[in-house]
């Protein structure tokens, strides 16, 4: 456990202030904002709702629950846990570009929430999985470029988001499933209407 740590602490610096430049200091912490995330995530999912299709207002209608439950569960449960310390509260020398945050950084909320949501919208929409994938994990490493995490709290929440993705989509599916076997249609991912 020692040595993944190690590996975890010389990741983060390498991340962190190896490779920080003067372009990733100013988008970096713009791209990691949560008002900037979510405020852009409300106002598309608003936009959509309104203004979608029914294959459109159901991914959205997922995404939401699947970011909801990794927000609450990593928050409330997973962060209390076990109460690994922020590299920026617990590290010297980090290149810190935002706010310390709170106290426990495993796992990353922000790495969680945005990969259950691109990964919903990529399993509705795979035309375009490699762009919601890229974008997960940019919003992923800037947690850690920042310094307000470290590699293997971004990637336990890149995993966890998925993971709360898969169990939406389940649920979706297995509705999907009963009712279409009362008579009603339900279209299904890959169709290619707005792709």
């Amino acid at each position: 456990m020692e040595t993944l740590l190690g590996i975890d602490n010389a990741l983060f610096y390498f991340f962190n202030s190896t490779i920080a430049n003067t372009l990733f200091d100013r988008i970096m912490p713009v791209l990691t904002n949560i008002v900037f995330l979510f405020s852009s995530f409300a106002i598309l999912a608003i936009i959509l709702l309104i203004f979608g299709n029914k294959k459109i207002r159901l991914a959205i209608i997922i995404s939401i629950l699947a970011v909801s439950t990794s927000d609450i569960i990593c928050a409330r449960i997973l962060k209390p846990a076990f109460k690994r310390i922020r590299p920026s509260r617990s590290l010297e020398n980090v290149h810190l570009l935002v706010k310390k945050g709170g106290k426990y950084g495993f796992p990353s909320n922000h790495a969680a929430n945005v990969s259950a949501g691109m990964f919903v919208l990529s399993f509705f929409f795979r035309k375009y999985r490699y762009a919601f994938l890229a974008f997960a994990l940019i919003i992923g490493f800037s947690r850690i470029y920042v310094g307000v995490h470290f590699p293997l709290d971004v990637l336990a929440g890149l995993c966890l988001g998925v993971l709360f993705a898969v169990f939406w989509i389940g649920v979706w599916t297995f509705i999907r499933n009963r009712e279409e076997k009362k008579g009603r249609t339900f279209f299904s991912p890959s169709d290619n209407t707005i792709e």
